[in-house]
């Protein structure tokens, strides 16, 4: 289906509600949100636990997925840009990526119908 787009965010997790309502405001109603672990420029943090300190390599993140039609990436993107952003080394990264095909598990739609 070459008018449609997955566009993926790795964003804080204390951001999950802000980008939801602006999503949401937005109408954009469906998203599939994961847990997910990794590092960038981040690199980890190094914290205590009962005296002793230990580096945390792998940080928490979300990762928020959305299939959209190809004029709606833009506006997306911004949302979501504007909804995640602190300014801080860690905010995350978007993916934007072409969707080949979707089927509807229940109903066999395809595609546009089955978003």
């Amino acid at each position: 289906m070459k008018n449609l787009k997955k566009v993926e965010a790795i964003i804080r997790p204390l951001k999950l509600d802000a980008v939801k309502s602006a999503l949401v405001n937005a109408q954009i109603l469906g998203m599939t949100v994961s847990e997910v672990r990794g590092f960038g420029r981040q690199k980890g943090k190094t914290e205590r636990y009962r005296g002793a300190e230990y580096t945390v390599e792998f940080l928490q993140k979300l990762k928020v997925e959305i299939i959209v039609k190809d004029e709606q990436v833009d506006m997306v993107v911004e949302t979501l840009i504007a909804a995640a952003r602190t300014g801080k080394i860690g905010d995350g990264k978007i993916f934007i990526t072409p969707v080949e095909q979707i089927i509807r598990i229940r109903t066999g739609e395809r595609d546009l119908d089955a978003i």
